[in-house]
């Protein structure tokens, strides 16, 4: 397994994503039904994404908080975000749900918006990456 040093970059990439998937989490599960209601999302898609980024958000925040990180740990969140970004402008674009003008809203705005974060954590692993075979390389 490849380890990296991760660029501040990358640590502020992660954090962000924990701070937002921990707000996110909050908000669906504190809001619970009324936000669901609000949003004409269906509650159990609303709580089972609340409950699934709790832990998410804890695995960002170990990842943000080592001094030395898996590769392949990194890329997977790169594409687990990517793969929930997609599957969110998915669900819009497919009218699966009866979401009104404010779900579709909120639905865009989410994977637009984690579509954005695996970009930016994509060129700041690619940086770490440079990072730490640059040292190797000079050792």
């Amino acid at each position: 397994m490849r380890t990296l040093e991760p660029s501040p970059w990358l640590t502020w990439a992660l954090l962000v994503d924990a701070a937002t998937c921990a707000a996110i989490a909050a908000a669906h599960l504190l809001g619970g039904n009324a936000l669901a209601d609000a949003l004409a999302l269906p509650h159990g898609l609303w709580r089972g994404v609340g409950v699934f980024l709790v832990p998410w958000s804890a695995l960002l925040l170990w990842l943000a908080r080592s001094p030395r990180l898996a590769a392949e740990w990194v890329l997977g969140v790169i594409v687990g975000n990517g793969l929930w970004a997609f599957a969110a402008l998915g669900l819009l674009a497919s009218d699966a749900l009866a979401a009104n003008a404010w779900g579709r809203a909120y639905l865009a705005l989410h994977g637009v918006g984690v579509l954005l974060l695996a970009i930016v954590e994509w060129l700041a692993w690619r940086h770490s990456s440079a990072v730490a075979a640059g040292r190797a390389a000079r050792a």
